[in-house]
Order: C-alpha cells, then sequence, then structure tokens
C-alpha cells in the first residue's frame, strides 16, 4: 500500500506519526506534499517520508490520497489534483462540512471517496475517528482505509448526516478537554500545587475517568455518584459545577460546533 498526504499540518502530522509508529505503511512508501518547502522539510526530516511540492506528483504516488487541508483550500486543491486521479484510487478526506457528494461534485466524475473526521490524540495512538464512504467504495477499499485510521486509534463507520455530530464530540473536543484540564491545573497551582505537579494530577484524573468509562460499562452518571459521598467535598463541587451551568455550556458549545461544521 502507497500512501500521499495532500498538505501536512497537525492532524496529518498526527495522524502520519500514528500509522508509522504502528507500521502500517513504510516511510519510504509514504509522499507528502506541501506547497512550503521549509515546512515540507521540517516534516520528511522529522518522519523520514518522501516529499514534493507539486500535488499531481504527490497523487500519482499513492493508492490511498488523504487531503490533509483546511476545508477552505479542498476546492483549490481537488481542482489541482482532479486529473491526476484514477478510478482506483481512494480519496481521503478529513475536512469538517465537507460532503461525500460534494467532493464528487468538485471532481467532476465518480470518484472512491471516504469521509472521515479524525483528532489529534492520533499523536499518542489514541485518536477517534468517524467514517463513512461513498458507493464506489469497495468492503476490500474501505478496509484499507479503517486499517489506516486504526494504526493510530479507534475508528467506527456511521452514516453521514451524523458526521457533524462527529466532528463536535471527538474531532473538535481534544480542545475542550485540555480547557478542562488547564482549569483544573491553576486551580490546584492556586491552592499551592507546583505547575507541573497540577498538569500531572490534572491530567491522570481525566485519563483514568475516561479509562472508567471504557472499561467499566457503567453510566457516566453512576460512575459520578460512586466519587460523590454524602456531605463531601465531591458533591460540594458539583453543586458549583452544576449551579455555573457546566453541562449546559459544553452542551450549547458542541451545538455551536455542529453549527458551524454544517456551514463550512
Amino acid at each position: 500500500m502507497k500512501l500521499s498526504f495532500i498538505g501536512c499540518g497537525n492532524m496529518g502530522t498526527a495522524m502520519l506519526k500514528g500509522i508509522l509508529a504502528k507500521g502500517i505503511v513504510d516511510k519510504e512508501d509514504i509522499t507528502v506534499s506541501e506547497i512550503m518547502a521549509e515546512t515540507l522539510k521540517r516534516t520528511c526530516d522529522a518522519l523520514g517520508v518522501l516529499g514534493t511540492t507539486d500535488n499531481s506528483e504527490a497523487v500519482k504516488q499513492g493508492d490511498i490520497i488523504v487531503l490533509a487541508v483546511k476545508p477552505q483550500y479542498y476546492e483549490d486543491v481537488i481542482k489541482d489534483i482532479k486529473d491526476d486521479v484514477n478510478e482506483k484510487q481512494i480519496i481521503v478526506t478529513i475536512a469538517p462540512g465537507k460532503t461525500l457528494a460534494w467532493v464528487e461534485n468538485t471532481f467532476g466524475r465518480p470518484i472512491k471517496v471516504v469521509r472521515t473526521m479524525p483528532n489529534t490524540p492520533a499523536l499518542v495512538q489514541e485518536g477517534m475517528t468517524g467514517v463513512c464512504a461513498n458507493d464506489k467504495v469497495s468492503e476490500t477499499d474501505l478496509q484499507k482505509v479503517m486499517e489506516l485510521l486504526e494504526g493510530f486509534g479507534q475508528a467506527r463507520i456511521v452514516s453521514e448526516n451524523l458526521m457533524d455530530v462527529v466532528t463536535a464530540v471527538s474531532g473538535s473536543s481534544p480542545a475542550y478537554v485540555f480547557m478542562l484540564i488547564e482549569a483544573m491545573a491553576d486551580a490546584a497551582v492556586a491552592g499551592g500545587m507546583t505547575r507541573e505537579e497540577a498538569y500531572l494530577f490534572a491530567s491522570q484524573a481525566v485519563l483514568g475517568s475516561a479509562k472508567m468509562v471504557l472499561e467499566t460499562d457503567k453510566h457516566p452518571g453512576e460512575l459520578k455518584d460512586m466519587v460523590c459521598s454524602p456531605g463531601g467535598t465531591t458533591i460540594e463541587a458539583v453543586r458549583v459545577l452544576e449551579e455555573k451551568g457546566m453541562r449546559s455550556s459544553i452542551m450549547e458549545a458542541m451545538k455551536a460546533c455542529i453549527a458551524k461544521s454544517k456551514s463550512l
């Protein structure tokens, strides 16, 4: 399998590092295209992959082509490469808001398209990716793409109408979690803990809590209740969070994220 990335920003780099760490594709079989020569050199030096500033050349080298540019650049990039893509190659998108139909229409002809929404924890092989594909993609094609995506975390096939929700609940949500960790650490520092210790304690608490949800099969509310002793410290903190509208704030933020994703 030969893999090409058009663009390689934070998300593309996270995906590539995960794929390489798992040995899914050899670095000699990966080509990255980047218009900024300095960025390209830095990426190739760091990852050991092949590089080019020519998108068309990158397309010619890949069986699977990942469009790892920002949504606003998709139309220009597709126009640049559409005549170089053949019927056997698989186009993988990672942009919120760009539907399968939009991508195929922009190419101007039937092609194989897999729409995905990964997230940056791919960098540490703990990514979560939503996936859907058009009817040109065979089961074998889809399995190849899923193998790549599962190289840096978990991937699940969902109906396309849920892809904007995937953007809010996993694609963008690491930012919410980082804000939570930062706020917890700031409060710990205010309480006298060193910054280094504060980030360690807060981060490990979030990691362990997520693992409990995934591995105990208990409802998050039940796990929360297990920590809240009668008249204790935790229920007092929960009371304040409810008073300040924590749940509502998160839900409203995700609603805004979904709306923005649909508008791109």
